[in-house]
């Protein structure tokens, strides 16, 4: 496990954001409950795949979607239609340090992430998206759900060389959205479904591009009540990390993260937002993005990712792996 050497941060200690930026409620610990297990994977069967289907979808650039889209053989997993998955969707030897007993875990790895062998050298992003809404339903912020997943995060010297955001774990949300609009002395209104998707991203600042003797990591939240992102506490270690998220049944995001594998405790809490100023009311989703240049040279840092869970607190029912 490398250790980075920080001009200022010598500890674990959270960079607090202002109080302004946290909602009323703490929230609870992700993890908590019965866990879900017709959602979510392990990446134990050696014979785990991804069928890719291609071209990936490139619906963001020129709204070509190419389906079909690409699956897990599984059924637990799937391409976003609107970006794309990424290039590489493995599954390998869990890196040491994983969980105990765990012999397989996923890398997830892009060259192209816009149009595959049409560099844009502009920056880009891929989805890998969860199951879940297909196999349990979308599930009501009355059942308060949680996600929970592991992450490998590579030594310093497998990162790509740029600076900006390298993944994110991410909720898939619904909400419900009044929009009104006025035409002449009459003024109407309407109710519409909003998906929304906040998540925890990990930023890097690569020495070869600041100048610096070091290089710097840290997590940023999406997001504050007004949309905009805000940064976490830093990264002082590569390895294993432990990342969460709950919702809670006001409808808000609750954000936790900690070195290690071991499972979340309240001691590893980050941040309660309601993203976007929006209460959830259904819980669809959980992604992973991987983000890179997209200059047709540097893959996106390799990151690896194992054991997502899901869980509810409320009406929770047990499903056995299929």
């Amino acid at each position: 496990m490398r250790i980075w050497k920080f001009a200022i941060v010598t500890s674990l200690l959270l960079l607090m954001c202002p109080a302004s930026a946290f909602a009323q409620s703490r929230g609870f610990v992700p993890g908590t409950g019965v866990e879900l297990t017709n959602v979510g994977d392990d990446f134990e069967d050696p014979d785990w795949s991804f069928i890719p289907n291609a071209p990936k979808s490139t619906e963001d650039i020129n709204e070509r979607q190419n389906t079909p889209i690409g699956k897990s053989a599984n059924g637990r997993w799937y391409e976003g239609i609107k970006r794309g998955y990424p290039d590489i969707v493995k599954r390998v030897n869990t890196p040491p340090g994983g969980l105990p007993g765990s012999q397989g875990a996923l890398l997830l790895q892009s060259l192209y992430t816009g149009i595959p062998n049409r560099p844009s050298n502009t920056m880009h992003q891929e989805d890998f998206i969860c199951n879940v809404q297909y196999r349990a339903g979308k599930l009501s912020v009355s059942q308060e759900p949680s996600v929970t997943t592991r992450v490998f995060l590579p030594p310093v010297e497998q990162w790509e060389h740029r600076n900006g955001p390298h993944f994110a774990f991410r909720l898939a949300l619904e909400t419900t959205k009044t929009t009104t609009s006025n035409k002449f002395l009459f003024s109407s209104s309407k109710e519409e479904n909003e998906i929304y998707w906040p998540g925890l991203f990990i930023l890097f600042e690569s020495k070869h591009k600041t100048g610096k003797d070091h290089d710097y990591a840290y997590f940023r939240i999406r997001s504050d009540r007004n949309g905009g992102d805000f940064k976490g506490p830093p990264i002082t270690t590569t390895g294993w990390w432990t990342l969460g998220m709950s919702v809670t049944a006001d409808g808000a995001v609750h954000y936790y993260a900690k070195p290690g594998v071991e499972d979340l405790t309240e001691a590893d809490y980050l941040a309660s937002q309601y993203p976007y100023g929006y209460r959830c009311e259904r819980f669809r989703s959980f992604f992973y993005n991987v983000v890179n240049g997209d200059n047709g040279r540097d893959w996106t840092t390799p990151f690896i990712v194992d054991d997502p869970k899901v869980f509810v607190r409320n009406g929770g029912r047990v499903a056995s792996r299929r």
